[in-house]
């Protein structure tokens, strides 16, 4: 399996959704063709990926000419527009796309984009929606993806009593069925990923964390523990 950095992306789309994944695409160096009817959307993203054209979706000829058969993923991220979208999953099928994405705006054409052949689909409002919903049901939580139905990945502030103390004497996976597999410090961009187990924690340090939803609930009195 080829690593992400070797894969070809393409992107057919550039509203908000669409040219937010091309730009994140490039900015872990990765080969993203990016395509849409208008040339506006077009030339604003001329600097940021690999190669970005005009081109008309819905016509399979437009996107061969644009090298999306070379790609080894597609998102097809015009979600609002049925016709766009389904025309574009079946030129990616016909093209040999090995890994299609596609938006959806509801649950109906989520179903249709699947039964055509995408191997997933994004409701980014609705998924974005319940993210937000979750992060402010807690004060004490950050930020938090959902895994499955049971587990999530949560950045919590460090609770009071936790400063100073090492991994290993929190024992945390003992004590609470907390998983820290990261450690983010103060004013700190990059995550320090699978921290050692003598690491002390700061005052300011936040905690990446997987646990289930029931002790998800009580991280909002992790204070008082």
């Amino acid at each position: 399996m080829k690593k992400y950095t070797d894969r070809q992306y393409a992107v057919l789309g550039l509203g908000i959704f669409g040219s937010t994944v091309a730009k994140t695409l490039s900015r872990y160096n990765c080969d993203v063709i990016a395509v849409d009817s208008d040339i506006k959307c077009v030339n604003r993203m001329a600097d940021i990926v690999t190669q970005a054209m005009q081109c008309d979706i819905t016509d399979i000829d437009q996107l061969r000419a644009a090298g999306i058969q070379d790609c080894d993923v597609a998102i097809v991220s015009m979600g609002n527009h049925l016709e766009e979208s389904v025309m574009g999953i079946i030129n990616l099928k016909e093209l040999g796309i090995p890994y299609i994405v596609a938006k959806a705006k509801n649950k109906r054409y989520m179903q249709i984009f699947l039964e055509l052949g995408a191997n997933k689909v994004v409701r980014p409002e609705k998924e974005m929606g319940e993210q937000v919903a979750k992060s402010v049901l807690g004060k004490n939580i950050i930020d938090i993806v959902d895994l499955d139905s049971e587990y999530s990945i949560v950045e919590i502030p460090t609770p009071k009593q936790w400063v100073g103390k090492s991994l290993i004497e929190l024992d945390l996976r003992r004590k609470y069925g907390i998983n820290v597999v990261g450690i983010r410090g103060y004013l700190e961009e990059h995550l320090n990923v699978c921290p050692d187990a003598e690491y002390r924690i700061e005052a300011q340090d936040h905690l990446v964390v997987i646990s289930d939803c029931n002790t998800l609930d009580r991280f909002d009195f992790l204070d008082e523990l």
